[in-house]
C-alpha cells in the first residue's frame, strides 16, 4: 500500500477515488511511566516515555488506516495526515487519515 502526504503519486495515475479512510487509537501511560515522566519534566528536555507512546500510537493508527483502505479496495492513500487530542488528563487520541484511491503505474 502506497501512503503519501501529497495529492498525487509520481509515476502513477489515480483511477478511482474510494473515499476517506482513517485509523484511530487511544493510549495512556501506566502509573510507572507517568511517575518517571513527571520526574523528567522537573529537569527539562525530552520525555522519552511519552515520545515512545506517541510513536507507537502513530504506527498503530497508520496500520489501522491501511487496513481500512485495503478493505475498501484501495492500493494507495493520498493526502495522509495525523490529528491528535487528549481525552481526560492521561489519554491521548491519535488519528491517521487520508483519501483511499486506486492507482495505476503510468
Amino acid at each position: 500500500m502506497l501512503v503519501v502526504t501529497t495529492e498525487n503519486i509520481a509515476g502513477h495515475r489515480i483511477e478511482r477515488v474510494l473515499g476517506h479512510t482513517f485509523g484511530v487509537t487511544v493510549r495512556s501511560r501506566g502509573l510507572g511511566g507517568n511517575v518517571t515522566a513527571a520526574f523528567r519534566s522537573l529537569v527539562g528536555g525530552e520525555i522519552k516515555e511519552y515520545t515512545e507512546m506517541i510513536e507507537d500510537a502513530r504506527k498503530a493508527a497508520i496500520d489501522r488506516m491501511i487496513k481500512n483502505a485495503h478493505a475498501m479496495g484501495a492500493n494507495a492513500i493520498i493526502m495522509m495526515r495525523f490529528d491528535s487530542g487528549e481525552i481526560g488528563q492521561s489519554m491521548s487520541e491519535i488519528v491517521a487519515y487520508g483519501t483511499a484511491v486506486v492507482v495505476q503505474k503510468e
